[in-house]
């Protein structure tokens, strides 16, 4: 059961289900409303004894208190509808904002002492979840990129659909920030082969290389053979997470050393021919 069913890592993982040919039931917010009171008889009377649980609903990314409350909402009705359930396995799709910020790589023991809402929105999920009687694991991605991607954020799909059409990439700063990005069909693959094995504990969908905004842009560029032109501009703050967010390799390469995350320059590929 897939609680989160029109969201942009949803889609990509149900997708990838259903090809696979393994039952699923997607559920959405128009059918189970985690806002409301209601949906906790609906969610009794939805899951049945061994079911498995992969929670990817969320307001995101969390800008205010609203939408910081308005997630805790949302889960502590699901906690109330699953309670006295005997549910299988639960996979929840968390954040890498949960981290503190650091110079050295990151990994799943490193201190969760985040300095955003929405970092501190997911953490608190993910403590909230701990108390559930259940094998429980917690997925923490970091910039998820993809066709689709419905946020536009700044990044590879903001950049490539800008090319698309000629218009030139304007980066802040130089786009000298260094960050792990990894690619929304490499996750759901991630999230099916945590069902399939039942892998347990806190998992980093990271790649564990880094590349800079201003290297992706050249990439992109160069895909396109078009004539725009990067731009730099002046920054009106400090660079998110000290411009540098490394990750050691995750516990997935360790637990399933066979498996591998897409490079981004393929990937990027793959996403300009789509736009």
């Amino acid at each position: 059961i897939i609680f989160g069913k029109k969201g942009f890592v949803a889609k990509h993982f149900i997708d990838l289900l259903n090809k696979k040919k393994i039952i699923n039931k997607p559920i959405s917010s128009k059918k189970i409303n985690l806002l409301h009171q209601s949906s906790i008889k609906k969610i009794q009377k939805l899951i049945k004894e061994k079911d498995i649980i992969v929670f990817i609903s969320a307001l995101a990314p969390v800008k205010n208190l609203e939408m910081y409350n308005k997630n805790l909402k949302m889960l502590t009705n699901f906690m109330m509808g699953i309670q006295n359930k005997t549910i299988s396995h639960l996979i929840y799709i968390s954040s890498d904002a949960v981290y503190s910020d650091s110079y050295a790589k990151i990994n799943e023991k490193s201190d969760t002492d985040p300095g955003s809402l929405h970092g501190i929105m997911h953490l608190t999920r993910e403590k909230l979840l701990q108390t559930v009687n259940t094998d429980l694991t917690i997925v923490r991605p970091t910039l998820i990129y993809g066709n689709d991607d419905p946020h536009n954020g700044y990044g590879p799909n903001k950049f490539t659909r800008l090319v698309k059409r000629n218009l030139d990439i304007v980066l802040f700063g130089k786009g000298e920030e260094r960050r792990d990005h990894i690619w929304v069909n490499d996750l759901a693959k991630l999230i099916v082969i945590i069902v399939q094995r039942k892998i347990t504990g806190i998992i980093n969908a990271t790649t564990g290389k880094v590349i800079t905004f201003n290297k992706i842009a050249r990439i992109i560029k160069k895909i396109s053979n078009k004539k725009i032109d990067i731009i730099y501009t002046k920054r009106s703050g400090k660079m998110p997470h000290n411009g540098y967010r490394a990750f050691q390799k995750s516990r997935i390469q360790k637990l399933i050393p066979g498996f591998k995350f897409n490079e981004i320059s393929t990937t990027l590929k793959n996403i300009y021919k789509h736009y």
